[in-house]
């Protein structure tokens, strides 16, 4: 399964707000109808998301060349910012964006200009592929026996263009007979881990114990956890790692139990620029996300609501970042730095 894929000179999307009910594609070659489905988690997970606009500044090239736009290279450039403006703390999308501008800026123009970006953005999405198995495996060697994770959010195969990477990590584990189930969050308020995760997992025939959020700690504590595992949407220079909100206190709970906590991401979501998690960007979402359910006003009227999307945890509750480039382990300076020069 691609949750993003290139088809025969389209996107094609697998829209993720209707699942685990409905599986439906959405195929587009319109960057305005990208944009919104990342806006609106229809494409989600950090790279998946870096992968899907790669591909929609190909459509946006194809659309005005076959619009005979004059000015092809703007209607590219025009497309990057559309996209760019989606999100603000998926790393992943801003380097990929970065790699199209470049491809832009440096290229002679004309026709041609739609094969280079394309060429580009399949590169991005192989590259992600290779990426998720080399976690999955670098990933899978810290575990034997029978290992019974817990994992937040989703990082499988819906969230990237391989196999995942948190979950990509419990998938090969489990093909060794490394795994003996796994307890997902449902984590509020959009129920990624309950609609998506517990889902990923059924179909890879693992099983699957869905707990409430805060459910994490008793389930820690009755000592029926062995590792936790979640991926990221940006990792800073210093190990600091975003990811989806409620994800920080899963985190200090495993370290007051004693119980490894590790993150899964490619290198590509570590951004060197950042000195630590305190200048990472945090989305706020609509506050309709919190205090609506199923269309239907949950709180009285006048109730103010605070929606972060994501958190961030200290380098410090991490045991180790896993990436395709191998396990990195504290000092996650020195280390991401060496990760980077062997890359």
């Amino acid at each position: 399964m691609r949750a993003i894929d290139w088809v025969d000179g389209h996107i094609r999307f697998l829209d993720q707000t209707l699942l685990p009910h409905e599986e439906r594609f959405v195929d587009t070659t319109d960057v305005a109808v990208v944009a919104e489905a990342i806006r609106s988690l229809r494409i989600r997970g950090a790279p998946a998301i870096g992968v899907a606009a790669g591909f929609g500044v190909v459509v946006a090239v194809r659309t005005a060349a076959a619009n005979g736009a004059g000015d092809i290279r703007g209607a590219a450039l025009e497309a990057i910012d559309e996209l760019a403006s989606t999100r603000p703390t998926a790393v992943n999308l801003f380097y990929a964006l970065s790699r199209m501008r470049t491809i832009v800026l440096h290229h002679p123009g004309g026709r041609s200009l739609g094969a280079a970006l394309l060429a580009e953005a399949r590169a991005m999405q192989d590259e992600d592929v290779a990426a998720c198995d080399r976690i999955g495996r670098h990933g899978a060697a810290l575990f034997n026996g029978r290992t019974r994770f817990l994992t937040h959010c989703n990082a499988g195969a819906l969230a990237t263009a391989g196999i995942g990477t948190a979950i990509g990590v419990i998938t090969t584990a489990a093909r060794q007979g490394h795994v003996e189930r796994v307890f997902v969050d449902e984590t509020r308020p959009l129920l990624q881990g309950a609609r998506l995760t517990a889902w990923e997992l059924r179909r890879a025939g693992i099983e699957a114990v869905l707990i409430t959020d805060n459910a994490a700690g008793s389930v820690m504590r009755a000592a029926k956890v062995d590792a936790v595992i979640v991926g990221a949407d940006r990792i800073a220079a210093n190990g600091d790692a975003a990811n989806k909100i409620g994800t920080y206190p899963v985190a200090v709970l495993a370290r007051h139990h004693g119980i490894p906590f590790y993150v899964a991401a490619p290198l590509s979501t570590i951004d060197r620029a950042l000195e630590s998690g305190d200048a990472i960007p945090i989305e706020e979402r609509a506050p309709e996300e919190i205090s609506e359910w199923g269309g239907k006003r949950v709180t009285a009227d006048g109730v103010r609501v605070f929606a972060p999307a994501f958190d961030v945890t200290p380098h410090d509750l991490i045991t180790s970042i896993i990436t395709d480039a191998g396990v990195l382990a504290p000092p996650y300076g020195p280390a991401i730095a060496a990760a980077f020069e062997r890359r």
